[in-house]
């Protein structure tokens, strides 16, 4: 499943760095870019979230992982054979149509296979992908576009993808399809680890709970919903400002797509890497089952990302800009792994991936979507005044919004200790289905 998440966000890294020589091939300005890259992408992405996840959290989801790691593989191809800003669209829609069948599943999956407790390590190890994607999609695409072109590039990135998406076929099984034993039900062993009791019964279809108790029991969750306006914030000026730095300092800094590519990679490959590790070991081996602390080193780290970030921009030279961005990049990924394991211990199992297709329907339509396109907007409307300069000024411009995102973590720490109370979770190894009660009056599962 990392594997298939690094392949997911490929995608995203290869197009922001190619967005210059896209521009200049098709003749398109940064709106119909941040359009391109923002909204377009994003509306579909998101939209198609929801019943992917819908299907997922009373499916199989290794046939969901599968089959749109394939579709996505075979539509990234595609890009390269664009000839027109239509054309681009078209494809663009279909990539994100596939892409968003990959992380509500795959978070649902995990959160059945680990417990509360190892849950954040777990799920950091899967959110590696982002440290595992630059190598592809920064390193391997700046240097197939700088020798083969964009068109090439798109085509050699894509197909590959169909590889893990049928190891995922064939290997990953699916534990909703697995009779557990009694010997699992006392210790919370995973079903593939333990053989089959022929007296044990499988799941009941009726326990799927409706789209509507989904919706209240989620909505009365408090630290739920700061968690949402916190990633869709964090997202709006993440896509926006990540998904043109590569632009930047092409124009700011003349710089090449195999070179900077490589810069990138080191950057973001490493740098994820450190974060996303550190957040998922810090979390499970110092804060275990205190998720308050959790979410106060993370609103703590991303304070200090927001003030590093404003110095890439106004370094003196790429390479102190590199450096700023190195250090940023440890400290915002450092809040991943805890970020997504608090929310599936928040809700009621059979509401795990539906949760997390909210939080990225409302973070991608909000973010992603607008995002880029507010950048590239006010690049074009700036240029008149700064030039090629505008971009730079856009982009530090955006990079204090960071801190709204700190505060609304602050703030889900002070409610995710009553909320969790709301739910009767084990503490110890046992976190299947069936042992999660919602308590009070906030909603249904």
């Amino acid at each position: 499943m990392l594997v298939i998440q690094a392949f997911n966000y490929v995608d995203g890294l290869a197009l922001g760095l190619v967005l210059q020589d896209i521009k200049l091939d098709l003749h398109l300005s940064d709106g119909q870019l941040g359009f391109l890259t923002g909204i377009a992408f994003a509306l579909f992405y998101s939209v198609m979230g929801v019943p992917i996840a819908r299907w997922a959290d009373r499916g199989n989801r290794v046939t969901i992982i599968a089959l749109t790691a394939s579709l996505w593989s075979v539509l990234v191809a595609l890009c390269g054979v664009a000839r027109n800003f239509t054309q681009m669209l078209l494809i663009r829609i279909g990539v994100a149509v596939g892409e968003a069948g990959c992380i509500p599943p795959a978070h649902s999956l995990i959160a059945d296979y680990f417990d509360r407790t190892e849950r954040a390590r777990a799920v950091g190890i899967y959110m590696l992908a982002g440290s595992l994607s630059p190598l592809i999609g920064y390193f391997v695409a700046g240097w197939l576009n700088q020798l083969y072109g964009w068109r090439v590039m798109f085509v050699l990135l894509g197909l590959p993808g169909l590889i893990p998406a049928t190891i995922a076929w064939l290997t990953l099984r699916e534990p909703r399809r697995q009779p557990r034993t009694g010997l699992e039900a006392s210790t919370g062993a995973h079903p593939t680890t333990a053989k089959p009791s022929t007296a044990t019964q499988l799941e009941a279809p009726s326990a799927e709970p409706s789209l509507r108790a989904v919706g209240v029991t989620l909505w009365a969750n408090g630290t739920f919903r700061y968690l949402l306006l916190s990633f869709a914030v964090m997202t709006f000026f993440g896509a926006g400002i990540s998904q043109w730095q590569p632009a930047f300092f092409i124009r700011s800094y003349g710089l090449k797509t195999g070179e900077l590519g490589s810069w990138l990679t080191v950057i973001y490959g490493l740098g994820a890497m450190l974060g996303v590790y550190w957040g998922g070991q810090l979390a499970s081996r110092c804060a275990a089952n205190q998720e308050q602390r959790q979410l106060k080193f993370m609103a703590a780290a991303y304070s200090v990302f927001a003030v590093l970030s404003t110095f890439i921009y106004l370094a003196p030279n790429q390479y102190i800009a590199f450096l700023f961005m190195g250090i940023a990049a440890i400290g915002s990924n450092s809040i991943i792994a805890p970020l997504f394991a608090i929310i599936q211990t928040l809700v009621p199992p059979r509401m795990r991936a539906m949760s997390i297709a909210i939080i990225y329907l409302f973070s991608n339509l909000l973010g992603l979507g607008l995002g880029p396109l507010t950048v590239g907007l006010l690049s074009d409307a700036s240029r008149s005044i700064l030039g090629e300069e505008s971009l730079r000024y856009t982009l530090l411009s955006l990079c204090p919004g960071y801190l709204c995102g700190a505060w609304l973590l602050w703030r889900a720490s002070r409610t995710v200790t009553r909320d969790l109370e709301t739910l009767e979770i084990p503490s110890s190894s046992d976190n299947r289905e069936n042992e999660y009660v919602v308590k009070g009056n906030h909603g249904a599962a």
